[in-house]
């Protein structure tokens, strides 16, 4: 036996590097090395090292959040891009039906479209009588493979009669079909308002223009079918 080898068992050196322990409670009591605490340590005077005897820094939630960490790192997060539209095809269906509107929502669509890179050679603008006719012609134009996304513009203001709730329906209800039945993304750019100043504060006033919106909608959803969903 080495002449300077005590009695005592020999054990492993360990150094602790511990985080800092926090505590909720005004009750905390603590003793360790025969030393009371009567303040639980905090993130300005954490306890970092434990020189004598064994002790352990437990952070109640660390292993838990460092799985959810990894699991989070594992999940694939696919999304369109604004940045990416370059060699995007797009139509427009325009209802000429309420055209004061229908046009400053044109405008603003083919402004963002211009402003985010879409060459005009790669945008094609269809009419059609009113809002009802914007569905069948969409899932016609997304059928025809031609296009990455379809943008419907229309304008359907209340009136004195039920009128309004029919095309507003149908219109709704007839853009998502085509967008279902073609399998390519088409947009929802139909203003329901319930008089014509709610309509022009949407179509390029205080409101905003919603053909603008649309038409960022279009390149979002185009991308994100381009280059993450397309088969």
């Amino acid at each position: 036996m080495a002449a300077n080898c005590s009695l005592r068992p020999c054990l492993p050196s360990f150094n602790l590097q511990l985080s800092p322990i926090h505590i909720h409670s005004s009750s905390y009591y603590h003793t360790f090395n025969n030393t009371k605490l009567t303040t639980p340590p905090t993130a300005s005077s954490p306890i970092q090292h434990l020189h004598q005897g064994f002790g352990f820094g437990i952070e109640a939630n660390k292993k838990k959040n460092n799985n959810s960490f990894s699991r989070t790192l594992a999940v694939r997060h696919l999304t369109g891009s604004l940045t990416s539209a370059d060699g995007l095809r797009f139509a427009i269906v325009v209802a000429r039906f309420n055209e004061i509107i229908t046009k400053l929502l044109l405008e603003g669509a083919l402004d963002t479209f211009k402003k985010y890179s879409v060459k005009e050679e790669d945008i094609d603008v269809v009419w059609v009588p009113g809002s009802f006719e914007i569905g069948v012609v969409a899932e016609k134009l997304g059928k025809s493979r031609k296009y990455q996304a379809i943008l419907c513009i229309g304008a359907v203001i209340r009136g004195d009669t039920s009128h309004y709730d029919a095309v507003a329906n149908s219109a709704a209800s007839g853009v998502l079909s085509a967008g279902l039945n073609s399998g390519v993304p088409c947009i929802f750019g139909v203003l329901t308002c319930d008089d014509m100043e709610q309509a022009l504060n949407r179509a390029g006033g205080k409101s905003g223009n919603k053909g603008a919106e649309a038409a960022l909608t279009a390149i979002e959803m185009a991308s994100l079918f381009e280059h993450h969903l397309k088969h």
